[in-house]
């Protein structure tokens, strides 16, 4: 069984204070976000999400099924809902956030006082029934190439990629199969976040968003490409700063 320290390995239960909880894209681990705990965002603190089958949970089977993910990640998350929290996810991580934040409403337990959403379209748009994570061993590592989120000397090394590729064809499961189903709106805002040269979504796709909620919804576009925000960490940061600075949003 999964401990919290495995969930949150930046955190200790002795945390207190507002939290950004921030969840990895596809591929990625808790540490992508670690440069982001050496410092207050507003008057939040980061506290990186580590989802299972990455880094020191390499062990672990990756989850390929999003509501699963999201039951799992509800629960373990559950201690720290005792302050206020936002949400931040990037790619696969805002699916898992906007989900994450529905299950916590079902449940009737606190909900986040801000959704950011980056590089992802929203949940409502049509991406297609895709099967990417079904192809062929070459052409998944076609399809990651593209993408540009994985180093190529892991690419160009079998025994590394022999490794990876169940988590990553998981990762990619989790899109691939997921159903959106109409609820209501969220009553947090929302902020959407996309690369001026993301071409993998579409600026229409992140406008969607704003159907998601019934408070204030802001898109914002910044340079980059589908990983701007490691490219323009400083920047996307710059203006998390801003949202979650007093008197920001009020604990929901």
């Amino acid at each position: 069984m999964s401990s919290f320290s495995d969930w949150f390995p930046y955190t200790t239960k002795s945390d207190d204070g507002r939290r950004l909880f921030c969840i990895p894209y596809a591929g990625a681990g808790a540490s992508v976000f670690r440069p982001w705990t050496q410092r207050r965002i507003g008057d939040y603190r980061a506290h990186p999400v580590q989802l299972p089958g990455r880094e020191r949970r390499a062990a672990e089977a990756a989850v390929d099924d999003l509501p699963r993910l999201v039951e799992a990640l509800s629960q373990a998350i559950d201690p720290l809902l005792d302050a206020p929290f936002a949400l931040f996810g990037h790619s696969n991580g805002a699916l898992i956030a906007f989900e994450l934040a529905r299950a916590l409403r079902r449940a009737g337990r606190p909900t986040p006082v801000h959704l950011f959403a980056s590089g992802r379209v929203a949940p409502q748009v049509d991406i297609g029934r895709h099967q990417r994570h079904t192809l062929p061993d070459d052409a998944f590592t076609e399809l990651l190439r593209r993408f540009n989120g994985t180093p190529q000397e892991i690419l160009r090394d079998p025994d590394m990629m022999d490794f990876l590729r169940p988590m990553l064809r998981a990762d990619f499961a989790l899109n691939d199969r997921y159903r959106y189903l109409e609820e209501t709106p969220l009553s947090c805002p929302i902020t959407v976040y996309g690369g001026i040269d993301d071409d993998l979504v579409e600026a229409v796709g992140l406008a969607a968003w704003g159907a998601q909620t019934t408070a204030a919804f802001e898109l914002h576009m910044l340079p980059g490409g589908h990983f701007f925000l490691n490219e323009e960490r400083e920047r996307l940061m710059a203006h998390l700063d801003k949202r979650l600075a007093s008197p920001g949003p009020v604990f929901a």
